[in-house]
């Protein structure tokens, strides 16, 4: 079972949420004013669900303030399709977005999949000079000093870092981090590779290297 942070300012999708969440057993805390979250103890959630259009303040401004203080997964509900909508959320942090109106299986399948990734027991760690990864933590540290990853940030580090020199594809990427039925595009895998590649290099590593017109590879 997970404590679900749902976020939306109507009332009827939230219940809709609870009822359809708590099939699985989670619990899902239900919250209508956006402007309140930032003052919520988001520790004690496993999963982060935020609609987009709010008034007052809405979910990309949202998850912008709250992402540095939440390192769960956190998913967009948006009936915006634009590419460049979704593009967005990824570069804010967001790890999927679930489009309205939802399906049940699909919401249900979102949340374990995400909730199942962060959960997978792991026994040991990798390191390349100064970068190491807490398998089991799932953290990534430069020479001691915790990098703020998002999941799906960490996910793609972790992925690169098992297979060292090894060219990666977009598709590759997306198919392994977030799964074959995520609707994340390559933009949006580009865009994720971005955001960890600059908190690397804030830190003083840059691992992860470009091969043009392929992919991405963990430099050895």
């Amino acid at each position: 079972m997970a404590r679900i942070l749902a976020i939306d300012d109507e009332r009827a999708i939230l219940d809709a949420l609870a009822r359809v969440l708590s099939r699985d057993g989670h619990e899902v805390v239900r919250v209508t004013d956006p402007t309140s979250v930032p003052g919520i103890d988001l520790a004690r959630f496993d999963l982060v669900l935020c609609d987009v259009m709010m008034p007052g303040l809405d979910g990309f401004e949202l998850v912008r303030r709250i992402r540095p203080a939440f390192d769960g997964p956190i998913l967009f509900l948006t009936a915006k399709v634009a590419e460049e909508d979704a593009v967005t959320g990824y570069g804010l942090g967001a790890d999927d977005y679930v489009r309205k109106p939802f399906g049940a299986a699909e919401l249900r399948a979102k949340v374990a999949a995400h909730l199942r990734r962060e959960r997978r027991p792991h026994a040991h760690a990798l390191a390349f000079d100064e970068v190491r990864l807490d398998l089991g933590a799932r953290k990534l540290s430069v020479a001691g000093r915790a990098v703020p990853l998002s999941p799906t940030e960490y996910a793609i580090c972790e992925l690169l870092a098992r297979h060292p020199g090894q060219v990666m594809s977009r598709p590759q990427i997306r198919e392994s981090v977030l799964g074959w039925d995520s609707q994340a595009d390559d933009a949006a895998i580009s865009m994720q590779v971005s955001r960890a590649r600059k908190k690397l290099a804030a830190a003083g590593a840059d691992p992860i290297a470009t091969v043009w017109g392929m992919g991405y590879k963990w430099q050895l």
